[in-house]
């Protein structure tokens, strides 16, 4: 790593603007992303997410703002950072009616690869493509179709990867060797900014940011994002617990109630509040426990008080 943190910054904006008609769809965003770093940006859907990303890699031109993107500023030199970067949208870019080898090579054509056969032969290698190279890409599954995408993003080399929710769809096997493939690939240097709404993956990243309709809500690592949310959370096992949910719901000091399994999750920011709301519906047929709040507890609560601006 340089000496220089700056000189370790991949992405670099400040105040990251883009407004279509009279709304607002990304507002003044800032965002620093280190070389090597995977860095989770999570949301709900319509959330700006996307608009974002494409601001990022150069496909749309922020209305304010400023910063770089792999050394190139996001305004004026997006033929640059298209070159440089790697894109893997929400739905998986090839041509079905290619086989895997021919998108590959398709792609190698596009960048301008040098030395098309030997990067094509490469990425076969790197994603297990091998004896799937000569099968049509309109009749893989989804987890293969995931490792085409990626294998397309990554043959010409990027300094930095893009990933717009890339395991919607794909069953828990493909999810994992997909995210194995990611930290490999950040281990090696490769800097990773990905977009996903599974919680247990967002635990994967080394950073978070959690953007809502537009807004940057909250950024850090897992436990600096908890810890900031100042959330108190309690457990609650027994009969009727949907009963038990709507009798809490409403009262003074009791944010949320969402059921996760055989329990439900009870929180909210004011603890004195939330424990006298809890003391007046208790039961000696429920179980209660105080618990360590978690990510999905954090980013419920975080959308729950944003404000929608499409409405």
């Amino acid at each position: 790593m340089s000496s220089d943190p700056a000189a370790d910054l991949v992405i670099d904006v400040a105040g990251i603007t883009k407004r279509f008609g009279d709304k607002t769809v990304v507002n003044a965003i800032d965002l620093q992303v280190r070389r090597g770093e995977i860095y989770g940006f999570l949301g709900p859907n319509g959330s700006g997410k996307t608009t974002f990303i494409r601001m990022l890699c150069g496909l749309l031109t922020p209305d304010a703002g400023s910063g770089t993107c792999i050394g190139c500023d996001v305004r004026t030199q997006q033929a640059e950072i298209k070159r440089n970067v790697g894109y893997m949208t929400q739905r998986f870019s090839y041509y079905e009616d290619l086989t895997i080898r021919e998108n590959l090579d398709f792609i190698c054509r596009i960048y301008d690869v040098p030395d098309r056969a030997a990067a094509v032969r490469r990425s076969l290698e790197r994603l297990g493509l091998e004896k799937r190279s000569h099968q049509l890409a309109g009749q893989l599954s989804g987890g293969w179709k995931q490792r085409l995408a990626l294998a397309a993003c990554l043959i010409h080399s990027p300094r930095l990867l893009l990933l717009d929710e890339p395991t919607a769809g794909v069953d828990p096997k493909a999810r994992r060797d997909f995210w194995d493939e990611i930290h490999g690939l950040a281990a090696d240097g490769l800097t990773v900014l990905i977009t996903t709404h599974y919680m247990d993956e967002a635990e994967r990243c080394d950073r978070l940011a959690y953007i809502a309709y537009g807004n940057l809500l909250a950024r850090g690592t897992l436990d600096e994002v908890i810890a900031r949310a100042g959330l108190s959370t309690w457990t609650v096992a027994g009969p009727d617990l949907r009963g038990l949910a709507a009798a809490l719901r409403g009262r003074p000091g009791v944010e949320q109630v969402v059921a996760f399994g055989n329990t439900l999750h009870v929180s909210g920011r004011d603890a004195a509040n939330l424990r006298a709301a809890i003391d007046a519906v208790r039961d000696p047929r429920h179980e209660w426990a105080q618990a360590e709040p978690g990510l999905e507890d954090v980013f419920i609560s975080m959308m729950d008080e944003a404000k929608d601006n499409f409405r």
